[in-house]
């Protein structure tokens, strides 16, 4: 059974296709992304209008590609899923209105999906089925900790960010250094030539009476600006590759720190690291250093599969048709603030 999946939650026009079998695995056969990063970067950040517009330009192209690559037609696609939410309004709508487009005409059912439920659900295209696992989510939009038993749900939530969300700290912090949109590639490669324990940056809600698995990054983000503005206003150069490693530190330590220790407590033997931010390699090397202290097997994706894209909503499509869970309604709506909890809008 052929599934085609499309993502349009924000910059990235991604439209995958996979392949699922009698035994329920699913095989990536196309995964095109026409990203709109480049249009963006001259605003520092994404515009919704932008992007929605970069959305209603790529879509057809971009399915035509996915099929082409695939080797399949329009009538060899047997669903069709999206991402019904959370994310941008605009460029949601583009994305659920192309679906609804596509299943109409090639009458067969819809599934409207969670984004981060296919963020975790990207991980069985490269390391197979997915045991109950906690899962952390670390992108532009999400910083998130998930008790995942099932990839047809129900996930419980456990933790989430406050205020700023990984990627868009990394994203603040690289501006204030004058690094390039988007900013946690360039934080990345600086920092490797940097000291992590250069400077004493905080670890927010870390103390004894803070929730133990949410996330905040805007004070850190603050303390990077005011120790950057000190060293400007005495005339003393900003040693960029020491303050993007011990940012960059100090955001992977919390992330991990916190991500092992609800596995801990909730009995479970795999960790999977999801979403933009987990392309970092420093994220990826502590966390493998972490689970391996604390005897958990951690999953994470190829960095291609980790950044938003079509293959995951096309993945996690693929398990719900396996699964046999009824298909999303015609008139099936974008819900920019869908709760993780909804992992298909029925």
């Amino acid at each position: 059974m052929i599934v085609l999946g499309i993502e349009t939650s924000c910059d990235e026009t991604g439209v995958g296709v996979v392949r699922l079998d009698d035994a329920g695995g699913v095989e990536l056969l196309a995964n095109e992304v026409a990203s709109s990063v480049d249009e963006h970067a001259r605003f520092g950040g994404v515009v919704p209008e932008v992007a929605s517009r970069a959305h209603l330009q790529a879509m057809v192209p971009a399915v035509h590609r996915a099929l082409d690559t695939a080797g399949v037609t329009g009538q060899d696609v047997e669903a069709v899923a999206v991402t019904a939410g959370p994310g941008l309004t605009g460029a949601l709508l583009v994305g659920v209105a192309a679906a609804k487009a596509y299943a109409a005409a090639w009458d067969v059912p819809l599934y409207g999906v969670n984004h981060l439920a296919a963020h975790v659900a990207v991980d069985t295209l490269q390391h197979g089925p997915l045991p109950p696992c906690l899962a952390l989510l670390v992108s532009g939009g999400h910083s998130s900790l998930l008790d995942v038993p099932d990839l047809a749900g129900p996930v419980t939530p456990l933790g989430a960010t406050i205020d700023d969300a990984a990627g868009e700290a990394f994203d603040k912090v690289a501006r204030l250094l004058g690094l390039p949109f988007p900013g946690g590639p360039h934080i990345d490669r600086v920092a490797r030539d940097g000291d992590p324990a250069a400077i004493a940056f905080p670890r927010g809600l870390t103390g004894p009476r803070d929730a133990p698995f949410d996330f905040s990054f805007s004070g850190l983000k603050t303390a990077v600006a005011r120790h950057v503005e000190a060293l400007e206003r005495v005339g003393t150069p900003v040693p960029v590759a020491d303050v993007a490693a011990s940012f960059q530190e100090a955001v992977v330590d919390v992330l991990t720190a916190k991500a092992v220790r609800a596995a801990r407590e909730r009995g479970m033997d795999t960790l999977l690291l999801g979403g933009g931010v987990a392309a970092n390699s420093r994220l990826r090397a502590l966390a493998q250093e972490r689970c391996d202290a604390a005897g958990i097997g951690l999953r994470v994706p190829r960095p291609a599969l980790c950044t938003d894209n079509g293959a995951m909503v096309a993945a996690l499509g693929a398990h719900l048709l396996a699964a046999g869970a009824a298909a999303s309604p015609p008139d099936l709506p974008a819900d920019s603030s869908l709760p993780v909890t909804e992992v298909l809008v029925g």
